[in-house]
Parts: C-alpha cells; sequence; structure tokens
C-alpha cells in the first residue's frame, strides 16, 4: 500500500489520496484487520473494508459495483441477486446490460450456486456481451485447432478442453477490464477501482481514455 501511494504521490503531487483494501470473502486473515503499515519511523495508514460486513444498499447505489452485491452483508444473497438483476433489467444501454451481468454472473459466483444464478440472470442477454462472446470464440478456436493437429477423438477433446480453458482465462481478463470501465462511467476513484479489480494504475487510466 505504500509502494502504491508513493506511485501515486509521484504522479499527481497536488491531489489527496485515500487508499482502501477490499476483501471480496470472508478471512480470518489478520491482514483483513490491518490498517497500517509500520517500519521503524514509517508509519502508513489505509481504510479496509470487508465486503461481507458491507450493506448491500451502498453498492446498490452505483451501477460498476452491481456485480459484487451478492458478496455483501446479507442473510439471503438469493435475494439479493434477484434485486441486482432487477436493476440491471432496467438499465436501457443494451451494451452495458449485458456486459453487467456477465460480470455478475462470474463474481457472485463466489457466493451462489450455478444453477441459482441461471436462474436469475438472463442469459440470452448476457451472450451479447463482449466477455461472454470473448469466452466463447476462443474456445472454440483454441479447442478446434488444438483437436485438428491431434487428428483424433482424444485429441479433439482435450484440444476442446484447454483451448475452453484458455478462452475462459482470456474472458475474465475482458470480464475485469468491463468492471472497471463500468466503475469509471459511475464516477468511482481510480484508486478505490485498483483495489477492486487488481488492475495497475496505468491499466486503468488506458482504459478511461480508450470509452
Amino acid at each position: 500500500m505504500l509502494d502504491y501511494w508513493v506511485r501515486l504521490r509521484r504522479k499527481f503531487p497536488t491531489k489527496q489520496i485515500h487508499q482502501t483494501v477490499i476483501y471480496l470473502r470472508p478471512t480470518n486473515s489478520p491482514l483483513a484487520r490491518q490498517t497500517s503499515f509500520t517500519s521503524e519511523l514509517t508509519n502508513h495508514q489505509f481504510q479496509v473494508i470487508r465486503l461481507w460486513e458491507q450493506s448491500p444498499q451502498i453498492l446498490q447505489q452505483y451501477q460498476g459495483l452491481l456485480p459484487f452485491v451478492a458478496l455483501c452483508q446479507t442473510h439471503d444473497p438469493e435475494e439479493e441477486l434477484k434485486q441486482v438483476a432487477n436493476q440491471i433489467e432496467a438499465i436501457t444501454d443494451r451494451a452495458i446490460q449485458a456486459n453487467l451481468l456477465a460480470a455478475t454472473y462470474v463474481i457472485s459466483g463466489l457466493a451462489l450456486g450455478k444453477e441459482i444464478l441461471q436462474r436469475l440472470l438472463r442469459r440470452e442477454v448476457m451472450k451479447e456481451s463482449v466477455t461472454y462472446q470473448e469466452i466463447l470464440l476462443e474456445g472454440k478456436a483454441e479447442g478446434k485447432a488444438e483437436g485438428k493437429a491431434e487428428g483424433k477423438a482424444e485429441g479433439k477433446a482435450e484440444g476442446k478442453a484447454e483451448g475452453l480453458a484458455e478462452g475462459l482465462a482470456r474472458g475474465q481478463i475482458e470480464a475485469t477490464n468491463q468492471i472497471a470501465i463500468n466503475m469509471l462511467r459511475s464516477g468511482i476513484s481510480i484508486d478505490l477501482i485498483n483495489q477492486i479489480t487488481g488492475l495497475s494504475l496505468e491499466q486503468i487510466q488506458q482504459l478511461s481514455l480508450n470509452q
């Protein structure tokens, strides 16, 4: 965190910096309670947010944070996901709607099962998202190439599996980028986006320029 602070200070010397670490899943790690770094004469303070202790209503105020709502403090994450699905349904921009659905599907999977996600989220709209399409295209292309090279049924099956895995990995990168873009559109600070997505400040700034 101190390293991030120094980088930000060098780049934006006149800006006031507030740092926050966000933990997505419940953990007993002492790091989730640590709010400072101390070494000899250095004492660096930062804020820690444990998402499972936060009210879902706070995140529901921002489109870019809707995919995280099911991870908040709740006795019924399925009900929270229903509300998120309704909010996304009300979005008129079809592209944003599709990308939010895809991101919600991936992130909410940390708290809910596949059956619930498929029942509550409109897959026909999700299929229009760049993330979903990227996963399919990469998986099919890689699988076909590998399978064809092997020339055998077993080789084709392995090629498709490896291709799909690689496609999913690349798709996750696309999903992270799209989440960052949605957060930028919602006016969320670059520093907070950095902590949530793990993207570097340079990557986030580049996404901002490419909007």
